[in-house]
């Protein structure tokens, strides 16, 4: 588990070898939780609380990827099949994917407020100094001598 710069131990990074197979996606995933993470702690909107938010916006970014690799290569629409008069050409599943990924990223996006649209309605994390309570000096290690 990867704890980035700056961010003590508030959002540790997800082990993504769980949820991920390919190593070139493995290593995007990182990069892309490390630039998350890096602009939500500079703009003050990093949270604990948003740890799950950004895994999903994190993968979200990956089934595009694939899915679009998958639309460059074979394209937005599949072919019908040779030999057979009622097929007819459909929208790639694929497509689909990336649409659906691509609207799915946007809203998380605007949620953590990384759109340059949402950035100035984001709310900043109000970091809270805890303050001492009697309970607190209760269980005080004593200095042996």
């Amino acid at each position: 588990m990867d704890v980035i710069p700056g961010t003590g131990d508030i959002v540790p990074e997800p082990h993504w070898r769980m949820l991920l197979t390919d190593d070139l996606e493995v290593a995007a995933a990182g990069d892309y939780w490390r630039v998350v993470i890096t602009e939500m702690r500079e703009r003050n909107t990093l949270s604990p609380t948003n740890r799950h938010a950004v895994q999903r916006l994190v993968l979200a970014y990956i089934n595009f990827d694939r899915s679009s690799r998958e639309v460059a290569e074979q394209g937005a629409v599949t072919k019908p099949r040779r030999g057979n008069t009622k097929a007819i050409a459909r929208i790639s599943p694929h497509f689909t994917a990336m649409r659906e990924a691509g609207s799915d990223a946007a809203a998380l996006e605007a949620e953590l407020g990384l759109s340059p649209r949402r950035r100035a309605t984001a709310g900043k994390v109000e970091r809270k100094a805890r303050s001492a309570r009697a309970s607190d000096s209760y269980l005080k290690p004593v200095a042996r001598s």
